[in-house]
């Protein structure tokens, strides 16, 4: 980083002590990312940002006199400033971390914790990546009790699709990879699938365990069947498969059969699951019939496999600038030329859907 470039304001807000001094630690390690202060509760937390207002805001969710998610709504109706959610693995605490998201948030990222020097070192690149791209976040004013879209009458009492264990060998597979800004478009994304979709795998960089509550948060409000992928799930019409938060997700092929295999493995562009992994699987097994969707992200992951699989006639989209919040993974597909179309957030479910039925 040059000595002319300013560093990322940070403000951790948490009620454990433990906790800011560890990931005031961590973001300090970084030379972009400066620590302008931590508070134990929000009331504290309006106080220091009066007297500075920090670029990005990492929030606990459960703290003394009032929560994260109210203060987070006060934020983004009030003054709209990029929120990265600091939260534990618990159950309930994933499903009230997804809320936050719905309420504005821009990520959320697996509070620090003692363990082994790969988890930690993980840990680290996964915490300062995020902060740096919350930094470049376009956030917007969000009214106060926001609502979310509910689906209509006939979608919510339409009968399952039935299961068909083995696709055409023509199938169309569609492989989609998001990061930050993605659960929001990966939800605008599916809502506009019909129940008879083609296939969808997708990878969205998100901490262990928050996958299966936003997989089961999506199933509730789409048409289409949302699933946390298990390994050796078949690709099926009707279906989208998550990867799971720290596993890596492929896509193989067993005759006319896709399905998914979900693996261990080292981080794969900084990440894991990696889109890289998920495109270049397509390109290798499914070639000309898949489709590749890159979507708002920080960094890299996915743009040499979209180019691998567009290298193998694949159709290949990636969401354009204007409706990314971060325009850093379609920006650098689009740079190599992967992209076949570039189009807005409310195109690409129809674009999809044309390319599947050519």
């Amino acid at each position: 980083m040059s000595d002319g470039q300013r560093k990322i304001a940070v403000l951790v807000v948490d009620d454990s002590a433990v906790v800011r001094a560890t990931l005031g630690e961590i973001l300090d390690s970084d030379p972009q990312i400066e620590v302008i202060g931590t508070a134990q509760d929000p009331f504290v937390a309006v106080r220091k940002m009066k007297k500075r207002l920090p670029d990005v805001i990492t929030l606990d969710i459960e703290m003394p006199r009032m929560d994260g998610i109210t203060f987070l709504q006060k934020i983004m109706s009030q003054r709209p400033l990029p929120v990265v959610i600091c939260s534990s693995l618990a159950g309930k605490g994933s499903e009230t971390a997804l809320r936050a998201l719905d309420a504005g948030a821009v990520e959320i990222i697996e509070k620090p914790r003692l363990g082994t020097r790969q988890f930690l070192q993980e840990a680290r690149i996964t915490i300062c990546d995020t902060v740096k791209a919350a930094a470049l976040a376009q956030v917007k004013r969000l009214p106060l009790n926001r609502q979310q879209p509910k689906l209509g009458a006939d979608a919510m009492l339409a009968a399952p699709t039935p299961s068909r264990a083995m696709a055409k060998t023509t199938e169309r597979v569609v492989v989609v990879g998001a990061s930050t800004g993605g659960t929001e478009a990966l939800r605008e994304f599916l809502q506009a699938m019909p129940k008879d979709a083609p296939p969808i795998a997708i990878v969205q960089h998100m901490p262990e365990n928050f996958t299966s509550a936003f997989a089961d948060r999506l199933n509730g409000i789409c048409g289409v069947e949302v699933k946390e992928a298990a390994d050796g799930d078949s690709m099926l019409r009707g279906r989208a498969l998550i990867a799971p938060g720290n596993r890596h997700m492929l896509l193989r092929r067993s005759g006319a059969r896709y399905y998914v295999e979900v693996k261990d493995g080292p981080l794969v562009n900084r990440h894991r699951p990696s889109v890289d992994i998920l495109f270049r699987s397509a390109a290798l097994y499914a070639g000309s019939n898949s489709i590749g969707v890159i979507m708002t992200g920080m960094g890299d992951d996915g743009a040499r496999g979209l180019l691998e699989m567009k290298e193998k006639n694949a159709a290949t989209i990636a969401q354009d600038e204007a409706t990314s919040v971060v325009f850093g993974m379609p920006a650098e597909a689009i740079k190599l030329g992967a992209a076949d179309r570039v189009l807005p957030l409310r195109a690409i479910a129809s674009w999809v859907l044309r390319l599947s039925n050519e």
